[in-house]
């Protein structure tokens, strides 16, 4: 497995594992408000997601989609298709070896010039940053087994799971 295997996977499966530990948790937990970030679990998670929608959706050279419904399973809906779409594209850009190739990112007043090795590290990382808010969030509610989220648990845990392409 190569390191964009790795980094794709361990994204994916480590906010679908957040998205699960959350389903049992009653509206008032979702969008019990914290001083960090985006204050929600719920809002964290649209957020993060929608992230992946947009600059996936720019870098393909279309509109933004609409946005979407925001029940978790709603987002694990978006999350999984969110994903499938980002993770393709990006094994698309590394097949061409099209790492420093230049996208313009007309969200962007004036439009700016972005590349799509910048940009997929970014929804990668922005992910996890956003990730760790989460877990600390779980932990102050109270949920059990809320993992370390770090990519050696990932890949101890992921053994003999079928990753997406």
């Amino acid at each position: 497995m190569n390191l964009l295997d790795r980094l794709l996977g361990h994204d994916d499966w480590t906010t679908r594992r957040l998205l699960e530990l959350a389903a049992p948790l009653p509206d008032d937990d979702l969008d019990r408000e914290f001083d960090l970030g985006k204050r929600t679990l719920r809002a964290t998670f649209d957020h993060m997601i929608r992230n992946v929608e947009v600059w996936t959706d720019l870098m393909r050279s279309r509109a933004a989609r609409e946005r979407a419904g925001t029940s978790i399973a709603e987002l694990m809906t978006r999350h999984d298709a969110s994903m499938a779409e980002f993770s393709a594209l990006a094994n698309e850009i590394e097949s061409r070896g099209a790492w420093d190739e230049s996208w313009m990112d007309r969200e962007e007043a004036p439009p700016k010039e972005r590349t799509f090795g910048g940009t997929i590290a970014h929804v990668i990382t922005h992910n996890m940053h956003h990730r760790s808010q989460l877990l600390f969030m779980l932990r102050r509610l109270g949920v059990q087994d809320v993992p370390e989220g770090d990519v050696l648990s990932w890949e101890e845990g992921s053994k003999g799971t079928e990753l997406r392409p």
